[in-house]
């Protein structure tokens, strides 16, 4: 599975490419049997209102962490205090096996590289079996 976090719902970087690129991707993922799952600090509401207007197909999962209980448990908190958004989740992108994380790409902030889909799929494909 590959579970990918951003920023914020409806946020410029997240809506524009990084989810979308996760959309476009979604059937080359299922093709190799990786199911993929976004997490964003945010409620429930918003990540479903998140999911009807980006219109992710059925299976890519959008999780929320209002709290961001997970997110602090993962070590990929982000103080966005200074920009009026609170307590989010880095940019990152994990990849795992039976409940085994395999590979954990976290960006540089304010970059879109190492956690898009098209790295994760060439990060997976380049992952001994």
């Amino acid at each position: 599975m590959v579970l990918f976090g951003v920023p914020g719902a409806f946020t410029p970087t997240c809506s524009n490419r990084h989810l979308p690129g996760y959309i476009e991707h979604f059937p080359d993922f299922q093709a190799r049997g990786v199911s993929v799952m976004c997490l964003s600090v945010n409620d429930v509401y918003v990540m479903q209102a998140w999911a009807a207007a980006q219109q992710v197909p059925p299976g890519l999962v959008l999780l929320a962490d209002g709290n961001a209980n997970f997110t602090r448990a993962l070590g990929l908190e982000l103080d966005g205090t200074a920009f009026g958004m609170g307590l989010r989740a880095r940019r990152f992108a994990l990849y795992a096996e039976d409940g085994v994380v395999r590979l954990l790409q976290v960006e540089a902030p304010g970059e879109l590289r190492v956690s898009s889909a098209e790295a994760m799929l060439t990060a997976i494909a380049d992952q001994p079996a």
